[in-house]
């Protein structure tokens, strides 16, 4: 495999995997959730956090498809529903209902941990669903599906996506400084950027999903 066709399948995986997981978006959360702990806590949950993700991610990428077709649905039927949540989660991020769902989430969080203990947020909230949530799983069986039988080419949306899961990790580490850097209008504009992008995305999925089942 050349390295333009190589490219051609890993920058579309990554930007898909990377704008649907938003560890921009979640970044704020997770420096809101880890405020006042020390940084080897900090270290802990922005590691364990993406890592349980990746888990969660990497299964139904691999038996994802087996355990739709054992329910009887098909890839095509599956493309088109996970086209319609994307779009619901572009619209939730374009107009910031998802952030302000995820903030209520982190309100509830800190509210029921106790003053002085530190809560473990790697497989809630961090871990599941904001990483390993149902528009990331079907995306990376989407992504998977859409080279099936070409090992080689899945062997490059599953490094996409460990890619992503680093950045994830690099970012979450960095999230306290990186918001105040950044503020909150910065990240605002790039939640609702990444919402499109993201839109345009689950358009094609939706558009592939009825054509080609049409046509089967």
């Amino acid at each position: 495999m050349e390295f333009n066709e190589i490219l051609a399948i890993a920058i579309p995986a990554f930007v898909t995997l990377f704008v649907i997981i938003d560890p921009i978006g979640i970044a704020p959360i997770f420096a809101s959730l880890t405020t006042g702990t020390p940084k080897a806590h900090k270290f802990r949950m922005a590691w364990r956090g993406p890592l349980i993700g990746v888990i969660i991610l990497l299964f139904f990428a691999f038996v994802g498809e087996p355990f739709m077709a054992a329910l009887g649905i098909s890839m095509d039927a599956f493309r088109t529903a996970g086209g319609v949540l994307l779009m619901l989660i572009a619209i939730e991020m374009v107009f910031e209902k998802r952030t302000a769902k995820r903030e209520a989430r982190a309100e509830d969080i800190l509210e029921d941990t106790d003053e002085g203990e530190h809560e473990d947020i790697a497989v809630f909230p961090i871990g599941v669903p904001m990483i390993a949530g149902p528009g990331s799983i079907a995306t990376v069986m989407l992504l998977m599906n859409n080279h099936n039988g070409d090992q080689v080419a899945q062997g490059i949306v599953v490094l996409s996506l460990l890619v992503v899961i680093l950045s994830s990790f690099i970012i979450f580490w960095l999230a306290s400084d990186l918001m105040a850097k950044l503020g909150g209008s910065v990240t605002t504009v790039l939640t609702r950027v990444l919402g499109i992008v993201l839109a345009a995305l689950a358009v094609q999925y939706i558009f592939d999903g009825l054509y080609y089942g049409l046509l089967s």
